[in-house]
């Protein structure tokens, strides 16, 4: 672990437009490449990367854009679809968006003549995350500053309602807890959903506000992560409703957490989008500092990629990479 200094990134692309969001595909869409979507101030972009930690024939890295679509308005968040494959014929892109205006727009995709997409309203306030369902991919839940998580259908139609007592700022969904929904509360609250019931199981409780973003761990399903005020917080939920790991991290408050995909230790914050720069921090439970500390003039969005220790943050006409170890 020599990356305790500050790091410049391991691989940038350049974008036609500020990049708002950004997310690698979680899911294996059947091809070597690893598929990206990002979006601006009217548009989302989808590309394929490939890097030189996963294949010794690229130098550096590799990106292509396989498609832009029209979104005509700015882009807050992203959500993939399990249903999207490359190495189906034809392929199929299905990935979900929400937008400022406060709708959904469900995006499907052949990459050549087929391009759909529907719209979702119901929300009356902003939308501030979104999720698939992760193994079939047939609804998709949201959560809003109108103090609801909704969970929809593919058509639009609205299949749950929770009632929230704050601001819905993170929703999470877990491909070994299928029947489960984990909503993050700008409140400081944590609770998950039973889908079948529609009823609270579980809380979990950050006794500090305001809380930004939370996370699921993919690798082991008792671990969450989140951020609020200036720190970062970690609960495991067999042991306590309340963090058993917290540090403070960000001076200018903490913006998003994010677990890496394949190591349970591993995880990501970053600072608010300030004026100048935006820190992403890579910390790893067993080191005290973070592992890695990266720059990025007004960053936004922070995702990982599936199989590798590394992370992207949007920004100023840019996408960022940041290569970490294990």
């Amino acid at each position: 672990m020599k990356q305790d200094s500050t790091r410049n990134t391991s691989y940038t692309v350049d974008c036609e437009d500020y990049v708002h969001v950004v997310k690698f595909n979680p899911f294996d869409s059947g091809d070597s490449c690893s598929l990206i979507a990002y979006g601006g101030n009217n548009y989302v972009v989808v590309g394929s990367c490939r890097f030189q930690e996963e294949d010794a024939e690229v130098e550096g890295m590799q990106y292509k854009t396989l498609r832009t679509f029209h979104h005509g308005i700015r882009v807050d968040a992203i959500a993939w679809s399990p249903e999207t494959r490359l190495d189906a014929i034809p392929p199929q892109i299905r990935f979900c968006t929400a937008a400022s205006d406060r709708k959904l727009r469900l995006f499907t995709s052949d990459l050549q003549d087929k391009n759909e997409f529907k719209t979702f309203d119901g929300h009356t306030d902003y939308i501030n995350d979104l999720v698939f369902a992760p193994n079939e991919g047939q609804e998709i839940a949201s959560v809003s500053d109108d103090h609801t998580c909704r969970v929809w259908d593919l058509e639009g139609n609205e299949k749950a309602h929770f009632v929230l007592r704050s601001s819905g700022m993170s929703v999470c969904w877990h491909p070994e807890e299928a029947f489960k929904l984990m909503v993050a509360e700008k409140n400081g609250t944590i609770r998950f959903y039973d889908l079948i019931t529609q009823q609270a199981i579980l809380s979990l409780e950050c006794e500090q506000t305001p809380l930004m973003s939370a996370d699921w761990c993919l690798k082991n399903t008792f671990k969450i992560g989140a951020v609020a005020g200036s720190d970062w917080l970690i609960w495991d939920i067999t042991r306590s409703s309340y963090p058993q790991d917290k540090r403070p991290v960000h001076v200018d408050r903490a913006r998003l957490f994010r677990w890496s995909r394949v190591n349970e230790n591993l995880f990501a914050t970053t600072g608010y989008p300030g004026k100048t720069t935006t820190q992403l921090l890579v910390h790893h439970l067993g080191h005290p500092q973070p592992i890695l500390t990266g720059t990025a003039a007004v960053g936004s969005g922070l995702t990982w990629h599936r199989t590798l220790p590394l992370c992207a943050v949007g920004g100023d006409h840019k996408i960022f990479f940041w290569v970490t170890e294990m």
